[in-house]
């Protein structure tokens, strides 16, 4: 009786083991869950949504923290909707591909192809050059143009700095603009005679079915639409200022969800509405006229693991939002992360997160 209690007790400790064994996937889970809940104690973030795909899948996808303070409401990744920020760049440049593809814009012809009324700079400039930050054309010169609030239409927004001279000569020097996208986005609406959000919902949101993916509109109600903080002197996250993003949609004005990005960043591997040549327009480095890399595509910077292999990803940073969507095709993964925090550092974190995730 004895000999059989013993073998029964072995066989039912056996059995747990088993159940307690984690694969590898839980593993690396786990491992993130930890290092998110690290991330968002130490930058004081209020709320923040991770997804990830594996191979086409989803295989994490979690919320911390709350959407806003009253009522606290918890974020869900599937349905709360964040900024997603300078993130709109790699949705404007998918975009730009397609119109390429369909010869509606020609990459590298001269931006006064597509609006002949623009003021003439000292330089011609093309297509591909205002994508890939090469243009001259300056970015935020201060704080009040980072979170201007007069809402404007794109073609309005040109006056912020379309009388500017340029940094530059086009192609001389790389320098990160987010205006030089708001011209981008005036070249592709003029190019298609339609509103570039229009087009954007038509091409890219609608056929991924990124149902929850818009265009910023500051004075509309969107529903499970995040509140947005900057942090205090305390570290204690305040409401932001209000802001206007409609005239700097293409670079930075997009809403969307963490699990909305990973559909896009499925595309990015698994193209259906652009063929893979011309991804590769947008998904390579561009060069200086030296011929050195610059390491940014169009709306991609474009690097490599530390296993060797091609990344493109993009950061965000905007009014009550610090982003970060990552792409790793030979992998097939893709990472998302949102926050509604103003000016969290998102690089240090992405790594953690690629190194859990790649190893």
């Amino acid at each position: 009786m004895k000999r059989i209690i013993a073998c029964l007790m072995l066989l039912l400790g056996a059995v747990g083991f088993s159940q307690a064994v984690e694969t590898p996937s839980q593993l690396k889970i786990r491992a993130a869950t930890k290092l998110a809940k690290k991330f968002l104690r130490k930058q004081g973030i209020m709320g923040m949504s991770i997804s990830v795909s594996q191979h086409g899948e989803l295989i994490w996808s979690q919320g911390f923290g709350f959407s806003n303070k009253k009522p606290r409401t918890r974020v869900a990744p599937d349905e709360t909707i964040f900024r997603i920020a300078s993130v709109s760049k790699s949705i404007t440049a998918l975009a730009l591909a397609k119109l390429a593809e369909d010869k509606w814009i020609d990459l590298d012809s001269s931006i006064y192809k597509y609006v002949p009324d623009y003021p003439k700079y000292k330089y011609d400039l093309t297509v591909r050059q205002l994508g890939g930050d090469l243009s001259g054309i300056r970015h935020y010169k201060d704080h009040a143009e980072y979170t201007y609030n007069k809402k404007m239409s794109i073609t309005e927004g040109l006056d912020l700095f379309k009388n500017d001279s340029l940094l530059f000569e086009p192609g001389s020097r790389y320098n990160y603009t987010t205006f030089g996208f708001v011209l981008l986005s005036e070249v592709m609406q003029k190019a298609t005679n339609i509103p570039f959000d229009t087009f954007v919902n038509d091409t890219i949101f609608k056929p991924l079915k990124m149902e929850h993916s818009m265009m910023d509109v500051s004075d509309a109600l969107v529903p499970n639409r995040i509140q947005f903080y900057r942090s205090s002197f305390l570290k204690k996250p305040v409401l932001a200022s209000a802001v206007s993003n409609e005239f700097k949609v293409a670079g930075g004005g997009f809403l969307s969800t963490s699990e909305d990005l990973i559909k896009f960043g499925n595309e990015i591997i698994f193209p259906k509405i652009v063929s893979k040549e011309s991804l590769s327009q947008i998904a390579a480095s561009q060069h200086l006229l030296t011929g050195e890399n610059t390491g940014y595509g169009i709306g991609f910077a474009v690097e490599h693991t530390k296993k060797g292999t091609p990344k493109y990803y993009h950061p965000g940073g905007g009014v009550g939002a610090s982003t970060l969507l990552a792409i790793y095709p030979e992998e097939e993964l893709v990472i998302a992360v949102l926050t509604n925090l103003t000016g969290v550092s998102m690089q240090d974190f992405g790594n953690e997160l690629e190194s859990v995730f790649l190893d």
